[in-house]
């Protein structure tokens, strides 16, 4: 098995989701790719942002976003993964909602999760 493509010196690629940010959606949390720094939404969020990007692009490591998580994991081995520091910032800001953004998340957010179909 090879080693996972890690660059820890690259930065994120802003304090929410990619492609959530690009088409007015919403997340409920965020991953941040250990390779090129995209971040996406979780496998919890509507739209998975993280795990289809993984999937795009062959980058199997993500890291949490989430303030005060650090844990990594590898899509590839579907595991948790042991990574190194990545560059900073290494979580959303912490006044950032969860979900969020605040003004995007619809008030019937937790049924929408509960009730998505996989």
């Amino acid at each position: 098995m090879t080693t996972p493509d890690i660059n820890p010196s690259v930065p994120p690629s802003g304090s929410g989701c990619v492609e959530c940010d690009q088409t007015g959606s919403w997340w409920f949390h965020l991953r941040r790719c250990a390779t090129c720094g995209h971040v996406g939404c979780c496998d919890d969020s509507l739209s998975r942002h993280a795990s289809h990007h993984a999937a795009d692009t062959g980058h199997a490591v993500i890291q949490s976003f989430e303030p005060g998580e650090d844990w990594f994991w590898n899509y590839a081995t579907n595991d948790y993964y042991r990574g190194p520091e990545l560059a900073p910032p290494r979580a959303h800001p912490v006044d950032q909602a969860t979900p969020g953004p605040s003004d995007r998340v619809p008030a019937d957010w937790m049924s929408q999760l509960k009730n998505r179909t996989d």
